[in-house]
């Protein structure tokens, strides 16, 4: 996706996109929560290994995210599996940033998990809106 698509994607109906943005942020939000709050309990509590359990609290985001953008944000076509597919597709490429990203900050920089993680999960808040807007769902 190009900077050119985002602007004329923008400007097509700039208003309810703005508005569909905010209610993204507000379900993308409880998902970040939930994302945190398992990647927390996983690598403080539990011991386990910062990626993995970046991984897997990706995971637990990503199910919280779309039911909710389902129910709240987008309009679902009703092909709930294939939106679900795309979806979770979208997801995956979000993840390997996200991967990345932590590994780059917290490994290679010495930043702390949490705050990598926080850093990761803005860079692709927008990735994933843009990209399921896009491709999961569009009208």
């Amino acid at each position: 996706m190009q900077i050119e698509d985002i602007k004329n994607f923008l400007k097509k109906k700039p208003e309810k996109t703005f508005h569909q943005f905010l209610r993204y942020l507000v379900a993308g939000g409880t998902a970040t929560l939930v994302d945190l709050s398992v990647l927390f309990a996983l690598y403080q509590f539990l011991h386990i290994n910062h990626l993995v359990a970046a991984a897997v609290s990706y995971c637990c985001g990503i199910l919280t995210n779309f039911t909710i953008n389902v129910l709240f944000v987008f309009e679902s076509s009703g092909r709930i599996k294939k939106e679900f597919i795309i979806f979770a597709s979208v997801g995956a490429i979000g993840l390997l940033w996200t991967e990345f990203i932590l590994w780059s900050l917290s490994d290679k920089l010495g930043l702390p998990v949490m705050l990598a993680k926080i850093i990761a999960v803005i860079f692709v808040l927008f990735w994933n809106f843009f990209m399921r807007k896009k491709l999961v769902f569009r009208k």
